[in-house]
């Protein structure tokens, strides 16, 4: 992960844009303190909800919408559904600004707003969320990678309501035994699994692209765990890896790794020290 190390003294204001599950975890740690950064604005759909939250925190950010974020911040955390994406995304890229976003499946159909981000000197961060191995991910693609595979196991609740399930009238509580109900590309996978494929989006960034990495997602009745499964095969090194986490309370769809996965790369943007880059 690439960090700016900040003069003496300086601190990097932080804009987050969403109060949901992952978001407010986000925000509860700028709250407690991280060096070198600063909670200074926030967004949310509901506002007397967010007030109510914002009332109990130590620091006073702002809450503004979504597309202000970027007025008040060095740094815009996108935690927001992936239908809103451009409302917080452009505006920091326009800025120039350090852009760290969870909506990786979003950012696969928006190459305009990486070229942009060339042009203006914004940074796009894509936290790890739910998966292992991106460090070896990237450094396996410095060199030929043959296949990268990623195969998603999730209890049927936290389907429920993707594009491909609604589609197809997939009746994900009438399982009764594991059942693959997706099989196609990364890029396929995060258009009719928005809110559950940012894991496969993430991995083909850090590899062989959208379209060469494959993905499955199975259903599996009475599993407790979102579960990930990553087979990589390359010349310069073959692994599997496996991931079983716990969902968040507020989100089923979302494992709890993931937010802590943001603060981790928030931390690095000032750390001195830097691991697994």
């Amino acid at each position: 992960m690439p960090h700016m190390v900040l003069k003496h003294g300086s601190t990097l204001r932080v804009g987050v844009g969403g109060l949901g599950a992952i978001g407010m975890e986000v925000v509860q740690a700028l709250d407690g303190g991280i060096a070198g950064l600063e909670l200074s604005a926030v967004s949310a759909r509901d506002t007397v909800k967010a007030l109510d939250r914002l009332a109990r925190l130590r620091s006073k950010p702002r809450l503004v919408a979504l597309n202000q974020l970027a007025s008040f911040a060095d740094v815009v955390v996108e935690c927001a559904p992936a239908a809103v994406y451009d409302q917080v995304a452009t505006p920091a890229i326009d800025a120039g600004l350090i852009l760290v976003t969870m909506s990786s499946g979003a950012l696969l159909s928006r190459e305009d707003l990486i070229a942009k981000a060339k042009v203006t000197g914004a940074r796009i961060i894509v936290p790890s969320g739910g998966i292992l191995g991106l460090d070896a991910i990237r450094a396996a693609a410095e060199g030929n990678i043959h296949s990268v595979t990623l195969i998603t196991r999730k209890p049927p609740h936290s389907l429920a309501g993707a594009p491909y399930v609604v589609q197809r009238n997939i009746p994900l509580l009438d399982f009764t035994s594991a059942e693959l109900i997706f099989q196609g590309s990364a890029r396929d996978a995060a258009q009719v699994f928005p809110a559950n494929a940012n894991v496969a989006a993430t991995v083909s960034l850090a590899g062989i692209g959208p379209t060469r990495t494959r993905v499955e997602i199975w259903v599996v009745p009475g599993l407790k765990e979102n579960v990930q499964e990553l087979h990589v095969r390359s010349d310069s090194a073959d692994f599997d890896l496996k991931l079983s986490s716990r969902p968040l309370p507020d989100n089923p769809r979302t494992g709890s790794l993931t937010p802590k996965s943001v603060i981790a790369a928030l931390r690095a943007l000032t750390s001195n020290l830097s691991i697994g880059c």
